[in-house]
């Protein structure tokens, strides 16, 4: 079995430096999670202990069901890949492909049959005599994965694998992985710092921030319910807007009113707000949020703000504006007809909207 769960793992190093913070997690067989977070964060540093490249300084790893806090990594049965592929420049990709199986005294007929059907799997089969500085990045990368899959291990760990690779690539070598992971089936635990990586190929995501998990969930889980303000303003490109204001209730109507604007809240939120009213809140809406209208002004579902920045993206465009003394993006349809420095009216849906404690940064509603 390829599941992993981690107990209350920390890493601490020399002069009381927490890396990661009483981590726990559950990871089921034949699953791919992602870790996902900014540099710093600990997300590689939670990868290299359960790979045993980190000694764990407290809290217990289980593989299967075999505690392997003291196992080394070659008898964990994983297979990692790395960011910088750690190929071997003098040998060719068969060879580089085949090492870890004569290591461990596999028989010659073997390894020339898992070598050649990995080679198959991953379409590197003309590449097999070559050596690394013969191919190109994408290419490297593949016999990296691959000279991982050869082994057919429990779990697959990948650290930030993409990383070097120039964007059109990345694309494509992400739809691989996908395609891997959904061919052979096995557990995989991907680290990234980006985020449209994660949204992209994990079945949850783990987002981390300064050794802590902040949330787990699926992706639309991640996206439509962020449990706080960094989750919020890290998952989405362009990210969440966030419009700071003062609750108010009037009647059965709750709104959240600055200077600039003051727009009503979903009748559903006004349970949840009681304790808030007449305090600051912020209120998260994502780009996709807000509509060009014409001819209309503010509301109780409409702001008015000035133009900035206008970026034509093809099939949509993103609008950079001011709202009083704040900044929004919006994602508008790309044949939408406006200019830099004028005025323009948004209608704003809370369909997806989220309403955080700017003190703490937790979700309200």
């Amino acid at each position: 079995m390829g599941n992993v769960s981690l107990r209350n793992i920390w890493k601490t190093y020399p002069g009381d430096v927490v890396a990661v913070r009483d981590v726990s997690l559950d990871i089921a067989d034949g699953e791919f999670l992602v870790l996902v977070g900014p540099s710093g964060c600990g997300k590689s540093t939670t990868l290299r202990m359960i790979a045993g490249l980190e000694e764990i300084s407290r809290g217990e790893i289980m593989i299967g069901e075999r505690l392997v806090n003291d196992v080394p990594p070659k008898d964990r049965d994983i297979a990692m890949v790395f960011q910088n592929y750690a190929l071997y420049p003098h040998m060719t990709v068969y060879d580089n492909l085949a090492f870890g199986l004569k290591l461990r005294k596999y028989k010659t007929a073997d390894i020339r049959q898992r070598v050649n059907e990995t080679a198959e799997l991953l379409g590197i089969r003309e590449l097999l005599e070559r050596r690394p500085k013969a191919l190109s990045g994408g290419q490297r990368q593949r016999v990296a994965v691959g000279r991982a899959i050869v082994r057919k291990p429990k779990v697959f760990l990948f650290d930030e694998p993409l990383s070097n690779l120039d964007a059109k690539m990345r694309v494509q070598m992400r739809a691989e992985i996908n395609r891997l992971h959904h061919r052979l089936g096995t557990t995989m635990i991907y680290v990234t710092h980006d985020q449209v990586e994660a949204m992209t190929m994990g079945d949850r995501i783990v987002v981390m921030k300064d050794g802590v998990i902040q949330q787990v969930a699926d992706p639309i889980g991640l996206y439509d319910r962020p449990a706080n303000m960094f989750v919020a303003g890290f998952i989405g490109s362009p990210p969440m807007n966030f419009l700071a204001g003062r609750l108010e209730v009037a009647g059965k109507t709750a709104r959240i009113a600055a200077d600039a604007f003051s727009l009503a809240l979903p009748d559903a939120w006004t349970a949840a707000l009681t304790n808030h009213v007449g305090r600051p809140a912020v209120l998260g809406l994502r780009p996709e949020a807000f509509r060009l209208t014409n001819g209309a002004g503010p509301g109780p579902d409409r702001l008015e703000a000035v133009v900035d920045v206008i970026e034509p993206m093809g099939s949509e465009t993103y609008l950079y504006l001011r709202a009083g003394d704040q900044s929004l993006i919006a994602r508008v349809d790309a044949h939408a007809v406006c200019a830099v420095d004028a005025k323009v009216c948004l209608s704003v849906s809370m369909n997806k909207a989220g309403l955080f404690d700017p003190d703490s940064g937790e979700r309200i509603a």
